[in-house]
């Protein structure tokens, strides 16, 4: 009898003392969501496979990284709100959805900001993105690095886009975001704001005559079914963010959140070359499924037309830190 109560009380010391290391293998799990489609031309696919991959590299397999696109852990803002509470892990969001929580990041949604991607890097991978990461780290979220979707383009059925006259008289699907409102409505457009899942029939049955997107999306979600004229105006340099909520880093270990810091770099990195790849190619993909494209004649006769966004969100975003992302793109 004694035998075997020696023999329990040596298995029980011997769990308890391995409990520790057997915690310390089991992997952390970060749920990655996005609202698009998973496809090796998406924007944000590109970047949650680029980040899974250097995440569970860099963590040496202590992370597992698990995705959900297509909205499964539910629309963006939903997913900024899950990533406050913690109900929501981590999720790679859209700016303009990022500017309704913290409106600094209405700077990134300004029209005609950036004259291309170079000049978007330069200023978020530098002081300004560090000021916006800490405005929304205040927030219960992270900034894990400024990923890209290219540049925003005008679509329609009425006419080539090559003036700011040709805006005129012409209703714009816009994303429910007061700066592309006010945007399109100092061009003499007429916006209207829409949630996406009503755009596509709208513009089918001509309840709108066009919308704007980035050339990659045009694509992926079969837009140049409904429209003719694509005209490559740049107007706005689409930014996604690679972000995870405060309570989901903060149940890792120092050595995984370095990890989760030293894996974004790497994806941010791949995502944007991948992504500026497929840009460039997507000319000539949208031509030849019969749209009509061109380019315009004076970018800075819109950038004219829009100055009054300018002073509208200034005390929005901030004055100072709108008048040092003005002074680099120079």
């Amino acid at each position: 009898m004694q035998r075997k109560n020696f023999i329990a009380l040596a298995i029980a010391a011997l769990a308890i003392a391995t409990a520790p290391a057997a915690l310390a293998q089991q992997k952390a799990v970060i749920k990655l969501g996005w609202a698009t489609a998973d496809s090796p031309q998406d924007p944000s696919a590109v970047g949650a496979h680029a980040f899974k991959k250097a995440l569970e590299a860099a963590s040496k397999g202590s992370i597992d990284v698990q995705l959900f696109p297509n909205r499964q852990l539910g629309d963006e803002k939903p997913m900024m709100e899950g990533m406050r509470f913690g109900t929501v892990d981590a999720a790679i969001i859209t700016n303009a959805v990022v500017a309704q929580l913290e409106p600094g990041f209405q700077l990134n949604d300004l029209p005609f900001l950036y004259a291309n991607e170079a000049q978007a890097r330069k200023v978020l991978d530098g002081s300004v993105g560090a000021e916006l990461g800490k405005r929304l780290e205040a927030k219960g979220i992270t900034v894990l690095g400024f990923m890209e979707a290219g540049f925003r383009n005008m679509i329609n059925n009425k006419k080539p886009v090559r003036s700011p006259a040709d805006v005129t008289g012409v209703k714009y699907r816009v994303m429910q975001n007061p700066v592309f409102i006010d945007m399109f409505n100092s061009l003499g457009g007429s916006a209207v704001p829409m949630a996406w899942g009503e755009t596509f029939t709208a513009v089918q049955q001509g309840t709108i005559d066009g919308l704007e997107l980035p050339l990659a999306f045009i694509d992926s979600l079969k837009v140049y079914e409904v429209t003719k004229y694509l005209s490559q105006t740049n107007h706005t340099y689409t930014t996604l963010e690679l972000l995870i909520g405060n309570r989901a880093l903060a149940k890792l270990s120092t050595e995984q959140r370095s990890a989760v810091q030293q894996a974004a770099k790497v994806a941010v990195a791949e995502q944007r070359k991948v992504s500026l790849e497929n840009a460039q190619q997507m000319v000539a993909v949208l031509r030849g499924k019969g749209m009509q494209v061109n380019t315009v004649d004076d970018p800075a006769a819109f950038r004219k037309a829009v100055a009054p966004v300018y002073e509208k969100f200034r005390g929005s975003i901030g004055p100072e830190l709108l008048a040092a992302a003005l002074d680099q793109v120079k």
